[in-house]
């Protein structure tokens, strides 16, 4: 038997100084070049770690050994456990495991279930069981991914365990009649083979983000490509999470012309995506949203140049031109936030001042103005914490005692009016920064033990009412941050000495009269990996900005999808910054720098491509903004 190369042996288990019986062949890049080897294995009694390819590139492929003849059940389970991670066409390598029946019922598309680790697999084959041998697969459960490609962080024990029963066939071959429901793959294997994407869908005029996954290469089921799995995904409708606060502009029942597994730019760089004949009838503003939605998505996915995308009818033989979007034509559908003029912060005297960070000079930013409006009357109002809507014309601002809330004009003079909401908490700072939505709703946390919870101001003018927090369970909201798009909150929840981040779906009545219907539904941990969070932003393309630690970490920022997949990415020369604040945008096409308060360094920025600098002019400065 050949010696296996080194290569194909980093990370496999071992037992006793024996290596397992399961081998893979690698595809890298153009090259081909093939991996092979073999080894033997105990044939029953312990416990043994199934560790798939730990440590493997991404742009490494992968494919299945079949099973070799008179192979062992310990093989067969094996052998399996590693084909399902393979980019073979329909997994047709890992179905050779299966039995003949089980092969064609399984639906390894159907569910991801993905461990933070590899698997581990005993036989329990007793007197009881005269049928054949049965495996039990154990591993510790990070998150499922359902049918519609959206990831679920584990909340529960995280134990993961399955049964996998074996028959022997005609031909005396030992074969597995029971698999697990969908594909079974180790973290690692996870984020080599699937990739997370954003979706959009409407709610109300703006463009909601919806994160997914899917392969990062040819789809072994559908032979789609990326563009065209997403694609797909898109025209199947939203995420049962965000389901019911948006819609999507696609009639019921529309997919794509029948055989399309690629779609690509031409020269002109517009993407043509083929319909069946669902969408011959619809109108040309529904279109028009149609088209946009796909721009977003396709345009989020490749990160490439997307100038136009056109909607096609096909019926198999033509195909008929239906509409058209340009990316500047879209932007005006998408409903996206206005790009800042100022960013905000509370000055060293407790007043609401702006200013503008020059992100293309490395001279020193200009003095920093008093906002206009009734905060500037004598003897002049202190203030503790403050949003600022996005049109930048008002203002709601925590007095410093922390125990009233105020919007104030930024356009006109004027007294300061009376509270929005007075808090009720003696002497203590009780009311967190308050936070505003696109469509003028104002949102603030109540933190004194005995009246806790979450109040919204409608239109940040008519009376605070009290929000119904699903999943709180009595825990203190120690910050939050409402999404541009009002459909989703980021809370940041005080769980004993720690800080968790959350988000929740925000649920509106949808044209019933009742307005304190608004409540926010399906809390899901969006940092799972980080033991504390001190402070968080929503940023472009729906992420968080995060800044926390990991347990026995140091702190540090970094951008988080959230879902609570993953981490997107870390913000440069962040490690040990002890910030407390951060402030970061969510336009996509010019974003302002991240702004953020340490309490060693005051208020400091990042400018693209640079480093972390100090706010020279902010001195003593504290709580930076950006509107929203």
């Amino acid at each position: 038997m050949d010696a296996e190369p080194e290569d194909a042996r980093a990370g496999r288990a071992r037992v006793r100084g024996r290596r397992p019986r399961t081998v893979r062949a690698y595809a890298l890049g153009a090259a081909g070049l093939l991996l092979a080897g073999c080894a033997s294995m105990p044939d029953h009694g312990e416990i043994r770690p199934v560790q798939a390819s730990q440590g493997v590139d991404s742009q490494v492929r992968v494919f299945g050994v079949p099973p070799a003849d008179k192979a062992s059940a310990a093989d067969i389970v094996d052998g399996f456990l590693e084909a399902m991670t393979s980019d073979d066409p329909q997994l047709e390598t890992a179905r050779k495991y299966l039995t003949e029946n089980a092969a064609k019922e399984w639906k390894p598309g159907s569910a991801v279930t993905v461990l933070s680790s590899g698997l581990n697999r005993v036989s329990v084959r007793g007197e009881k069981d005269p049928d054949g041998p049965r495996w039990k697969v154990t591993g510790k459960k990070l998150a499922t991914v359902d049918e519609r490609s959206a990831y679920q962080p584990e909340t529960g024990n995280g134990q993961y365990e399955e049964f996998l029963q074996l028959v022997q066939d005609e031909d005396k071959q030992w074969r597995i009649s029971t698999p697990p429901s969908g594909l079974v793959l180790s973290e690692s294997d996870f984020q080599r083979i699937y990739m997370p994407v954003n979706k959009y869908y409407f709610a109300g005029g703006s463009l909601v983000a919806d994160p997914v996954y899917v392969r990062q290469r040819t789809d072994p089921d559908s032979r789609m490509d990326p563009t065209t799995q997403t694609v797909q995904s898109l025209l199947a409708g939203p995420s049962r999470w965000l389901g019911p606060v948006v819609e999507s502009s696609f009639p019921t029942g529309t997919e794509l012309s029948e055989g399309t597994k690629s779609l690509s730019y031409d020269g002109q760089n517009t993407l043509r995506v083929p319909l069946n004949n669902k969408v011959e009838n619809v109108a040309q503003p529904q279109c028009k949203k149609m088209a946009t939605q796909l721009l977003y998505t396709v345009k989020d996915l490749t990160g490439s140049r997307l100038d136009q995308v056109e909607v096609l009818r096909t019926d198999g033989k033509s195909s008929t031109s239906l509409c058209s979007v340009t990316e500047v034509s879209a932007a005006a559908i998408a409903g996206r936030p206005k790009i800042p003029e100022f960013q905000y912060f509370v000055d060293n005297d407790k007043r609401l001042v702006r200013m503008k960070l020059d992100t293309g000079s490395e001279d020193e930013q200009s003095s920093p103005d008093t906002v206009p409006g009734p905060l500037t009357t004598p003897p002049g109002f202190k203030v503790n914490s403050a949003a600022v809507s996005y049109d930048e014309r008002r203002a709601a601002v925590v007095s410093d005692d922390g125990q009233g809330l105020y919007v104030v004009s930024l356009v006109g003079g004027g007294p300061m009016p009376q509270p929005m909401l007075p808090g009720r908490g003696g002497k203590t700072v009780t009311l967190t920064a308050p936070s505003w939505d696109a469509s003028g709703d104002l949102w603030v946390a109540e933190r004194d033990p005995q009246h806790l919870g979450l109040w919204r101001v409608p239109g940040g003018a008519g009376t605070a009412e009290k929000v119904q927090v699903a999943g709180l369970d009595g825990r203190r909201i120690a910050s939050l941050k409402v999404s541009s798009d009002g459909v989703r909150i980021a809370l940041l929840v005080e769980e004993g000495a720690l800080k968790k981040l959350y988000t929740g779906r925000i649920e509106r009545p949808d044209g019933k009269s009742d307005s304190s219907a608004v409540s926010v539904r399906e809390l899901r941990p969006a940092a799972p990996q980080m033991a504390d969070v001190t402070a968080m932003s929503w940023a472009p393309h729906g992420r968080l900005l995060v800044v926390g630690r990991e347990s026995g970490g140091v702190q540090q920022a970094r951008y988080m999808l959230a879902d609570g997949s993953m981490v997107a990415a870390s913000l440069p020369g962040a490690t040990g910054l002890s910030a407390v604040a951060v402030a970061a945008t969510e336009d996509e096409s010019k974003p302002k720098p991240v702004v953020a308060y340490s309490e060693d360094d005051g208020i400091v920025w990042l400018p693209p491509g640079a480093q972390w600098r100090t706010v020279t002019v902010a001195a003593g400065g504290r709580a930076p903004v950006y509107p929203g």
